[in-house]
């Protein structure tokens, strides 16, 4: 089996940016209680909408997820199969529901291809900022992985 060439970096940026634009995208989130800790680690699997450069989830405000990245305001991010993986190390930026954010909340639903909102207030939004992106396809792409770093896309 032969495999296309190695991506350069402009070309996974691009890429990067639709695969998270697209809509309905399943996103995989990892946290855990504090920053740092290995204690309480937790993954589930959740609707990813990008907007404005943040990637934005929706948890119910009682749930794991949501007590962890408010506790330790990092979570971690997987979108696509091993073999076209991006992956964003994000920072709890802001929570807020739609009555705060209709706009987003909007958005959300759209890209999503559900709304939150019909289970009422149970419901939150998380905004994360990324802080590092990485995507690759196979291992010689692992080489210049690494697309953003500190939040700022690299060129």
């Amino acid at each position: 089996m032969t495999h296309p060439e190695p991506r350069d970096r402009e070309q996974r940026i691009r890429d990067t940016l639709a695969k998270l634009a697209e809509p309905a995208v399943d996103v995989w989130v990892a946290t855990a209680a504090s920053a740092g800790s290995s204690a309480d680690p937790y993954l589930v699997p959740l609707s990813l909408a990008w907007i404005d450069e943040r990637a934005v989830i929706a948890v119910e405000s009682s749930s794991r997820t949501a007590r962890n990245l408010e506790a330790g305001r990092t979570a971690r991010l997987a979108v696509g199969p091993t073999r076209d993986v991006v992956v964003i190390d994000a920072r709890l930026e802001r929570r807020v529901s739609a009555a705060e954010a209709p706009d987003l909340a909007e958005r959300y639903a759209r890209q999503a291809d559900w709304d939150p909102r019909t289970a009422g207030d149970a419901y939150r939004y998380l905004v994360l900022r990324p802080e590092r992106i990485q995507a690759w396809r196979e291992a010689d792409e692992l080489p210049g992985r690494t697309l953003m770093r500190d939040g700022t896309w690299l060129t």
